[in-house]
Order: structure tokens, then C-alpha cells, then sequence
């Protein structure tokens, strides 16, 4: 997971709306049953999913009240801190 990217989601959504994102994970999942497929690309859409399933965790957090910088560096110490 990338804090740039994770953090650029956020902003689109704060400007958009969490429905577009949660539409682009529905795709993409999808497209992971894809026929000829290739692992590279499998990984790269994983690491994509994964980035955007954590904006949408910081922007429930921000919901809740906590503010954006903070919730992105709970979000981080949380992932970090798996499997330690």
C-alpha cells in the first residue's frame, strides 16, 4: 500500500463520491476472472484493490470525525503493524 495513493483517493472522494470508488473495485474484481490474464497484471490490480479498500477505511475513519492526516497515519500504523 502507498500513502500518496491511498491519500489521492481520499481527496477524490471527498470531492466525488465513495460510490465511484466502490464501483471501480466491483470492476476490477471482476476483472481478475478475466481469461489470459497474466500474474503481473493480477498484482498490479491487487495492489490497486488493496490501496483502494484502505481510502475507503480512512475516509469511514474521517466520517467518524477523525481528521484526514490523522486518520491516514492511523491507517498506515494499523497496516505496519501486521504481523509484528
Amino acid at each position: 500500500m502507498r500513502l500518496p495513493i491511498i491519500k489521492h483517493i481520499v481527496q477524490f472522494v471527498e470531492k466525488n463520491d465513495e460510490d465511484f470508488v466502490d464501483e471501480t473495485i466491483t470492476v476490477l474484481e471482476d476483472l481478475i476472472d478475466a481469461r489470459g490474464i497474466k500474474d503481473e497484471e493480477l498484482e498490479v490490480i491487487g495492489e490497486v484493490l488493496s490501496n483502494m479498500y484502505g481510502a475507503l477505511e480512512v475516509v469511514k475513519d474521517i466520517k467518524s470525525g477523525t481528521p484526514q492526516k490523522e486518520a491516514l497515519n492511523n491507517f498506515m500504523k494499523k497496516v505496519t503493524n501486521i504481523g509484528q
